[in-house]
């Protein structure tokens, strides 16, 4: 079975064929997740709190990242695969973002991705021209919660929105080739998604972007305490956690997922 490639996801955008991702840690859901038709799987440093207890990201390492990647990367055949750079392995310098991303990639990831606006662009750049793809991620970024005072929903206000699309094309000319944007309004990821010709990756950003993420833990209810707007629990009614992965990538390519209730 033939690995997906950014290729493939971009002419997935040009099609109209939405990209369902989710995040993955291990190598048997890799698998399992491979077969029920998953685009893309992240490494997401969501592990951090569904893996490892913490109350945020922060503390997870590149070590922890490089292994989990490689678990993915064993077990899955033929999703397109990115990795997460964690907090502390890429904001010092360009330079320190290609180690942090080489250690990623050699452990499988076909990308990496690292939160943060214009101020990453050559960071973005640095990267791109020495054969590392990168993801963006714009709006809520949980490397900066603490900066943002809590998990809070972004580009709100015309200034704060102009930014936003200021900054993903930025990104984009650097050499991103995918964005992902999160808890922003659905009419700005909606101009953002018009504006760039790479894929977005919507969570909370309604459904005009070109593919949506969920946190596997939150998609399938397991993850205790309260969820967030965006997220559906895909388990209810399924027959088996297979079924509830196959009706997510259905509700993504549909458009059914995210509806009006996960949006802001």
């Amino acid at each position: 079975m033939t690995r997906l490639t950014i290729k493939a996801l971009q002419k997935q955008r040009e099609d109209g064929v939405k990209i369902a991702m989710l995040t993955c840690y291990d190598a048997s859901f890799a698998a399992m997740l491979d077969a029920a038709g998953l685009d893309s799987l992240l490494v997401g440093d969501s592990l951090g709190m569904v893996l490892q207890g913490h109350d945020t990201t922060l503390p997870v390492t590149l070590a922890d990242m490089a292994y989990h990647t490689a678990c993915v990367a064993r077990g899955s055949r033929r999703a397109f695969l990115i990795a997460d750079m964690p907090f502390g392995s890429y904001q010092e310098s360009p330079q320190q973002a290609f180690r942090g991303a080489a250690e990623l990639m050699a452990a499988g990831a076909q990308m990496v991705k690292l939160e943060g606006g214009a101020e990453f662009a050559d960071t973005v750049r640095f990267l791109s021209a020495r054969g590392v793809p990168v993801c963006a991620h714009l709006g809520l970024t949980p490397q900066s919660v603490h900066a943002f005072g809590g998990y809070r929903v972004q580009g709100k206000g015309e200034d704060a929105g102009q930014k936003l699309l200021d900054d993903a094309a930025e990104l984009e000319a650097a050499g991103a080739g995918l964005i992902v944007l999160e808890a922003i309004p659905a009419r700005l990821a909606a101009q953002v998604t018009e504006r760039l010709h790479i894929p977005t990756i919507g969570i909370g950003a309604g459904v005009e972007c070109s593919g949506q993420v969920l946190v596997l833990h939150d998609m399938l209810d397991v993850f205790p305490g309260k969820k967030a707007r965006f997220v559906r629990n895909f388990m209810k009614g399924a027959s088996s956690i297979a079924d509830a992965a196959e009706r997510y990538v259905r509700a993504v390519r549909d458009g059914s997922f995210p509806a009006d209730e996960h949006s802001f």
